[in-house]
């Protein structure tokens, strides 16, 4: 490592003891619902990575990032998980740091960078998409929500679902049918508009984990401004891949440091629930076989992630590659929770009461909501077909629109 980045090390080690509230240590994200106490530190933390751009850390400062390199970036998400600390920013815009935002630098006007970027990156504002809708998941393109052109605006209307967030975000980027007469993915157009409107309606849905982020969202006569359309008019479908690629490289794991929890490792909490051999080996010999496959696979997909960086020499692109990690990290993460729900025996099948442990019953909360990894940010399936024709160059076989 150069000393200049020796040298950034140690400046970021140092704020961080300075500046993050030894309150919050190890607790993590999610804390919107915290107490007055935690709840006033967490939003002085907020306010001082937003001050010095850790928020977004590698986007430009004018508008509200870091302007630091992807191994700065690196360094400060390190430092953080060091310090048990993390960067709630990601966290608390939704949709925003992770993919609305990288779109709009690619395809934003420099009036759309201005106004919405800064917002994004200091974590004062929340974005939510509207991609699927109940006949259009897959097959994103066959969307039907419509939006007329009204002169100076669009009136959309139509249905999406699993909008995460929608309910308590101040915009969305949604796709819309703003040409019905051409081929579906011609006549596509990616806007933005604000949830605060008469015109949008959202509704929360239950999963069977318990609470989940997950919306309906209708939109009756809404209202999305001329100037907040992103890209050129009927070519949202190219704004909405690219927005696709952002979202599956947020979900090969590396997001960076969201949470300063350290979680105990899988295979010290399986010696603790099935006990060992004099050895020090695990009880059970099939679980250890399966248990010692899931962390050679843990590891590889960890330096597969590292080695890409390295190729990339610090500039982070985001290409088909992202499908391989998203399909990997969601095997990484599925594996894991099942694991952890076998190991605990009949502990990891608590729901609630004092006869179980936080983390036993958090393991079976995750165990159940991972299985939606293979769904949302594109299935499983969808993620193998971009790996069959964009990086082995096989042909194309699905149906074309």
């Amino acid at each position: 490592m150069s000393d200049d980045l020796n040298a950034f090390r140690e400046e970021a080690r140092a704020w961080i003891a300075d500046n993050f509230p030894p309150s919050l240590a190890g607790r993590g994200v999610g804390m919107e619902e915290a107490g007055d106490s935690l709840g006033s530190d967490l939003e002085v933390w907020r306010e001082r990575l937003a001050s010095r751009g850790w928020g977004a850390p590698t986007w430009p400062r004018e508008y509200g990032g870091g302007g630091f390199s992807h191994p700065q970036a690196r360094i400060i998400n390190e430092e953080l998980s060091a310090a048990r600390a993390f960067n709630h920013i990601p966290l608390v815009t939704g949709m925003g740091i992770t993919m609305v935002g990288p779109t709009v630098l690619e395809y934003g006007t420099e009036d759309q960078k201005q106004r919405h970027l800064p917002g994004i990156a200091d974590g004062t504002v929340r974005w939510c998409l509207g991609l699927s809708e109940p006949n259009a998941g897959s097959d994103l393109a066959g969307l039907s929500t419509r939006a007329e052109d009204k002169g100076d605006h669009f009136v959309l209307n139509g249905q999406k679902i699993w909008t995460s967030g929608a309910n308590i975000s101040q915009w969305c980027g949604a796709v819309v049918r703003t040409d019905p007469k051409v081929a579906k993915r011609d006549g596509i157009s990616f806007v933005m508009l604000p949830m605060d409107q008469p015109g949008v309606e959202t509704r929360p849905i239950r999963l069977i984990a318990g609470a989940s982020p997950f919306c309906e969202t209708f939109f009756n006569d809404a209202i999305a401004e001329k100037r907040d359309l992103l890209g050129k008019l009927n070519d949202g479908w190219s704004v909405v891949k690219r927005l696709l690629q952002h979202e599956r490289q947020s979900q090969t794991g590396q997001r960076g440091a969201a949470s300063g929890a350290r979680p105990t490792p899988v295979q010290e909490l399986a010696k603790q629930y099935v006990g060992t051999n004099d050895d020090g080996t695990l009880a059970d010999p099939d679980l250890r076989l399966r248990l010692a496959n899931h962390l050679m696979d843990a590891k590889a997909h960890g330096l597969t992630i590292a080695r890409i960086t390295a190729e990339a020499k610090g500039k982070v692109e985001v290409s088909a590659a992202a499908s391989i990690l998203k399909n990997s990290a969601t095997i990484v993460a599925q594996t894991r929770a099942e694991l952890m729900v076998e190991l605990m025996g009949a502990q990891g099948l608590g729901w609630e009461g004092s006869a179980f442990k936080d983390h036993e019953l958090s393991a079976v909360r995750e165990w159940l909501g991972g299985k939606a990894m293979s769904i949302y940010g594109g299935s499983f399936e969808i993620q193998n077909n971009i790996i069959s024709k964009n990086i082995l160059g096989l042909p194309e076989t699905t149906q074309k629109g």
